[in-house]
């Protein structure tokens, strides 16, 4: 073995064995989470009486995705399969506990995404989510959650914080409350007041808004970015 090989070698021993290791410890959160998701999702379905018109459904969409529809909202929990460092001004890189281990910087990262119901069961290919939350677990356990409102705040001490499936729960019901709060707004008359001939014909029975939380609805001009 010459001595590149050899230097090759020790780096795999040390960072991609610490990778992997982050990967399984992320892994293993996240299938936690997605019980725990559908627990939530059970309980909000036996809450639910006769006279309450909102449905509540869960979904795994393989290994890395699992989802939970709640009245006209979805929200999504991804994943990522990689594992990240971060950018040496970044907030982990102030704290003690990385400064003391350096490898303690490096994450597993699970988002949040908020969507409407109606852009999958209506196959709006153009309506947009919102990233409401991301998750960071490194080897230890430890982490942090970069996110709108309590999501942001509530979860920052790094180098104490260890992901529960208490705390998972906890972010889990603040997603699916800051979800339920954040409400879908209509767009400005002039935004919206006109219609082309071909937007109209791309219709076909079907909206031609694309439609988020923030943007409201606009018409789209689909064969435009069908070409973009």
């Amino acid at each position: 073995m010459n001595e590149n090989v050899k230097k090759i070698s020790a780096v795999l021993k040390g960072k991609g064995n610490l990778k992997q290791h982050v990967y399984g410890v992320t892994l293993d959160r996240f299938e936690k989470m997605k019980d725990i998701i559908g627990n939530i999702a059970s309980d909000l379905l036996d809450d639910k009486s006769d006279e309450d018109l909102y449905n509540v459904e869960y979904k795994e969409d393989g290994r890395f995705e699992a989802r939970i529809k709640f009245a006209g909202d979805v929200l999504i929990f991804n994943m990522h399969s990689n594992i990240f460092g971060f950018e040496n001004e970044a907030y982990v890189h102030q704290t003690n506990y990385v400064k003391e281990d350096t490898s303690r910087q490096f994450c597993g990262m699970i988002e949040i995404y908020n969507f409407l119901a109606d852009s999958f069961k209506y196959s709006r290919v153009y309506d947009v989510g919102y990233l409401i939350a991301r998750i960071f677990i490194n080897k230890d356990g430890h982490f942090f959650v970069e996110g709108e409102e309590q999501l942001g705040f509530l979860y920052k001490d790094f180098g104490n914080m260890i992901l529960t499936d208490e705390i998972i729960a906890m972010i889990i019901e603040n997603a699916i409350m800051y979800s339920i709060d954040f409400d879908l707004w209509v767009p400005k008359y002039e935004q919206v007041k006109q219609l082309s001939v071909g937007q109209k014909i791309q219709q076909q029975g079907n909206t031609s808004h694309l439609t988020g939380k923030r943007v409201g609805f606009e018409f789209t001009n689909l064969h435009k970015k069908l070409d973009e």
